[in-house]
């Protein structure tokens, strides 16, 4: 999907039938998905669901309650910290590409970082890697397909030439650290972690750096 993204945007911009494509492949990856969901038979996460809930039951009103709660709570302290970011980036003169791949990706993407700390925290540790996976498919995919859809795209050169060539380098990177060794089960370790999170903040310090020098 990231090849096929970085092929789509090589002349700078999504048109109508290139995101028909991306809605269309991901349609696919939903069915096969499933597929391959119903064909193993065996929902792991499904039955330490039912043990959790035997073990601390919940009246079902109570559960609509906190549901509502935390949905109105996570949209919303989310939009607060997108629109108060995005303001202050906009009054230092930040363009529109580097609030979106900073300020609007981070508080867009809390949300799955809470779900992947809690996962990890109890050792859901398939259920943390496959949320964010599932997350960048579907913003790859479903989100810029309706967008373009919806508008053609059109971006900048250093869309190209700078993220998404960060963004190959970081998916290639995430491949090798998980991938097994000789029949050993691949594994993210601490030091590793740090590593892609060090990645992380050299690539915003120097979208920042580079925004900030140009304006100044």
């Amino acid at each position: 999907v990231t090849a096929l993204s970085v092929a789509l945007v090589w002349d700078l911009q999504i048109v109508a039938w290139e995101a028909w494509l991306l809605l269309a492949v991901f349609a696919g990856l939903l069915a096969w998905s499933v597929r391959e969901g119903l064909k193993d038979g065996k929902d792991v996460l499904a039955q330490e669901t039912e043990a959790e809930l035997e073990a601390h039951p919940m009246q079902l009103g109570k559960a609509w309650f906190w549901l509502a709660a935390g949905l109105v709570l996570l949209v919303g302290s989310s939009r607060l910290l997108v629109w108060g970011a995005v303001t202050i980036a906009q009054s230092l003169g930040v363009s529109d590409l580097v609030i979106g791949l900073t300020v609007v990706a981070v508080g867009t993407s809390l949300p799955e970082l809470a779900s992947c700390v809690a996962a990890a925290r109890k050792n859901e540790h398939d259920l943390a890697l496959g949320n964010v996976l599932g997350s960048n498919l579907f913003n790859s995919l479903a989100v810029v397909g309706l967008a373009g859809v919806i508008h053609p795209l059109t971006m900048e050169a250093a869309v190209l030439t700078r993220d998404m060539a960060v963004m190959g380098g970081l998916t290639l990177a995430l491949f090798v650290l998980g991938y097994g060794h000789r029949g050993q089960p691949g594994r993210i370790n601490r030091w590793e972690g740090v590593l892609l999170m060090t990645a992380f903040a050299g690539y915003t310090g120097y979208l920042l750096y580079s925004t900030l020098g140009t304006t100044g």
